[in-house]
C-alpha cells in the first residue's frame, strides 16, 4: 500500500476527554490515543492533513433524540469539558477541527467541503466507537465516494464485539483494513 499524502487526510473520530473516559475493548482508549498520536504525528511530518473530529451539542435541543430501546447517550450528562479533543492529539497547527451534532462526521458539517477543496480523495478513518461514530463516517464517505483505509488498531468500541462487528462485515466492503504500523509505513514509502 502506497499513500500520496496531497490527497490522503487523516480524520479522528471523537478522541474526546468525555469518550476517552468510557471503558472499550478490545482496545483500551489509553491504546488508541497513542497509536492516533502516531498516526497524526506521520501525516504532519510529511504535510499531510489532519482533521480532529469531536461531538457537542449546542444546547442539547440540537442533538437527537429518537425513540429507541435503549437509551442514548445524548440523554446523559456530560462533564463540561467532554467535548475537548485529548490535549497529546492536537489540534496542532493545521489541523481543522470539525464538530458534529450526531454519530457521522459529514453530515451536517463542513468536512466534505474542506477535502474536496484540499483535492482530497482518501481518508484514513480512526477513533471510537468503531460501531458507531467512525462507521457512520465511513458510511457517509463511502455513498460520497472517498477511498477509505480504516485503521483497526486505532479504533475501538464499547465491547469487542461491536469493534469486530463491522470490520468483517461492512468495513471491507467500503475499504481497507491497515494497522497504524502500515499506514505509517505507507506515508514513508
Amino acid at each position: 500500500m502506497t499513500l500520496d499524502v496531497s490527497k490522503t487526510a487523516l480524520v479522528v473520530i471523537d478522541m474526546q476527554k468525555g469518550v476517552l473516559a468510557i471503558p472499550c475493548a478490545p482496545y483500551s482508549t489509553t491504546d488508541v490515543l497513542a497509536k492516533t498520536v502516531s498516526l497524526a504525528d506521520a501525516f504532519r511530518e510529511r504535510g499531510g492533513f489532519v482533521v480532529l473530529v469531536n461531538v457537542d451539542f449546542h444546547d442539547g435541543r440540537d442533538a437527537l433524540h429518537p425513540i429507541t430501546d435503549e437509551e442514548p447517550a445524548t440523554n446523559r450528562a456530560w462533564p463540561s469539558n467532554a467535548s475537548v479533543i485529548a490535549p497529546e492529539l492536537g489540534p496542532k497547527s493545521g489541523d481543522l477541527l470539525v464538530t458534529k451534532r450526531q454519530w457521522g462526521a459529514f453530515f451536517g458539517t463542513e468536512l466534505d467541503l474542506q477535502l474536496r477543496r484540499r483535492g482530497i480523495d482518501t481518508i484514513v478513518l480512526c477513533g471510537i466507537a468503531t460501531d458507531i461514530g467512525v462507521e457512520t463516517t465511513a458510511r457517509e464517505a463511502y455513498q460520497l465516494g472517498y477511498h477509505q483505509i480504516f485503521v483497526e488498531d486505532a479504533m475501538t468500541a464499547m465491547t469487542e464485539e461491536q469493534h469486530r462487528h463491522p470490520l468483517k462485515y461492512l468495513m471491507p466492503r467500503m475499504g481497507r483494513i491497515r494497522s497504524t504500523a502500515e499506514v505509517v509505513r505507507a506515508l514513508q514509502a
